[in-house]
């Protein structure tokens, strides 16, 4: 079937992928490629090996290295889920790579309810997915990041710590309780600090972190999440447990500066390109307008400070005369 892309999702992978030979040689990808794994859209033409799904279906999934486009064809090998109704598109395209990587990161060492968990990386792309997720189960979060990210992290639920070295005295300092189970979701200082707390290396796990990681400890990622891992962010999302923070959206003539903004690992939360197409809309939609649009700040905007709050004249200061009244007193003085 053929997908009209709305939005499309990024992931600390995607640009990895491209700037890294050896881990695309490893996942099967060779020139010439496309970028991006995850989107959302609207099915508009349907054949023989799409049962199920009928043109104006919303859908969402991944596919590998092609997912920056206007449209996408898919086939049995892809994978694609219904988008619910009361899911936007722009938080429907974050989710299949980060939910389903931060829920395997987590079945795999077996998080449950009055576990203390150490996530490393927790403000990041799948973090958030992450703490979430582990607090859901009923355990203690407790996670690593930036100290600018505490507050972020806290409306997360999770205890901050600033990572770096000395990260296992910090995590001993503030744990309530002992700390019972660990995940690295960016580097390996997590899992060397939890080794360091006692942590058992069967219940500690790491994504992307390559070879060196210590004996015991599970490598893992999306390919290890459950069959019933998405209907449980479904489920999640729909009942108010889960909360997607989209920090911002580009256009996709500006898919450059999202990727840089993505590789610069400052941002707290998801980027998602958009594509300007409406959900069941074959018409590009206007700058400002779809939800993806009015959650982007102002730099996703060129133009200027349409769609966005005009600054205000400093106090004390008259307002600046519009256009149209300027022209007018010439016209008087004239």
């Amino acid at each position: 079937m053929r997908v009209r892309v709305t939005a499309i999702g990024l992931n600390p992978m995607d640009w990895m992928i491209s700037s890294t030979p050896g881990l695309a040689a490893a996942l099967g990808i060779s020139l010439p490629s496309g970028f991006a794994h995850d989107f959302a859209g609207v099915v508009d033409e349907v054949g023989d090996a799409a049962p199920g799904f009928a043109v104006g279906d919303r859908v969402f999934g991944t596919v590998p290295s092609r997912a920056a486009a206007d449209h996408l064809v898919l086939d049995r090998a892809d994978t694609v889920y219904r988008t619910p109704d009361e899911i936007p598109d722009v938080v429907a395209s974050t989710l299949t790579v980060a939910g389903l990587t931060a829920s395997a990161a987590l079945s795999v060492i077996g998080v449950a309810a009055r576990d203390t968990v150490l996530i490393g990386g927790a403000a990041g792309g799948v973090g958030v997915f992450a703490v979430q997720l582990a607090r859901s189960a009923g355990a203690t979060v407790i996670g690593t990041a930036a100290p600018q990210t505490a507050p972020f992290l806290r409306g997360l639920g999770a205890e901050p710590v600033a990572h770096g070295p000395g990260l296992a005295g910090r995590v001993a300092a503030i744990a309530a309780e002992r700390v019972t189970a660990a995940t690295g979701l960016f580097g390996a200082d997590a899992v060397h600090a939890a080794l360091a707390l006692g942590v058992e290396p069967r219940r500690i796990s790491a994504i992307a972190a390559g070879s060196a990681l210590p004996p015991g400890v599970r490598s893992t990622g999306a390919r290890d999440a459950g069959p019933d891992a998405m209907g449980t962010l479904m489920d999640a999302l729909r009942a108010g447990r889960l909360y997607v923070p989209v920090a911002v959206t580009f256009p996709l003539e500006r898919i450059r500066d999202a990727v840089t903004a993505q590789a610069a690992r400052h941002v707290h939360g998801k980027i998602v390109v958009t594509t300007g197409q409406r959900p069941g809309s074959a018409t590009p939609a206007r700058p400002g307008c779809g939800r993806g649009r009015r959650s982007a700040p102002v730099l996703s905007r060129p133009g200027g400070w349409r769609g966005t709050a005009r600054p205000r004249p400093a106090p004390g200061r008259p307002r600046p005369a519009s256009p149209r009244t300027r022209r007018r007193r010439v016209a008087r003085r004239g």
